[in-house]
């Protein structure tokens, strides 16, 4: 992969378009962890939302490995639908100068270098369930809000079926 110095190059010598410089910039910003993953560490900055790891389907090993990683990058790494053998394997590699949340009930886990603060955007998120079963992903969705620098309201279980409620 070309260095952001050799694409500009490359650029000003015409042997690549805009578009191209474009899109190998970019990649720059993907970054491999092992064999295994592809993180593309800089969709915070492009998004205003980073890029989340989906816990599922891995190992706890792998898991353990991709979050130590994002969070030595940025500062933070929020992962979703973990297991209790990868939260567990987490748990036990927690560096000294991070702070591990565990969410049981949306499964998720949220680990922050100690400096690290979310910056409040004044955005207000408002979640509903209409049932006790939609908890778990509305929870998922509260904690990634809140990641966000967002404001979350919530309330669960007001489902219209019944005519009391």
């Amino acid at each position: 992969m070309n260095t952001l110095k050799e694409i500009l190059s490359k650029l000003l010598k015409g042997e690549i378009t805009l578009a191209e410089a474009e899109r190998q910039v970019k990649l720059l910003a993907i970054e491999e962890v092992g064999n295994m993953a592809r993180i593309d560490v800089n969709r915070d900055c492009r998004k205003g939302i980073p890029e989340i790891i989906l816990a599922e389907g891995k190992s706890a090993a792998d898991v353990v490995d991709i979050a130590l990683h994002v969070m030595e990058e940025k500062g933070r790494v929020i992962v979703s639908r973990c297991n209790v053998e990868q939260i567990s394997a987490v748990k036990a590699t927690v560096p000294s100068d991070a702070v591990l949340r565990v969410y049981d009930r949306a499964r998720m886990i949220v680990l922050k270098k100690k400096e690290f603060a979310v910056k409040p955007t004044g955005g207000k998120v408002g979640l509903l369930t209409a049932g006790t079963s939609d908890i778990p992903v509305a929870e998922e969705a509260k904690v990634i809000a809140e990641e966000m620098g967002c404001t979350v309201f919530a309330a669960y279980d007001v489902g219209v079926a019944g005519i009391h409620r």
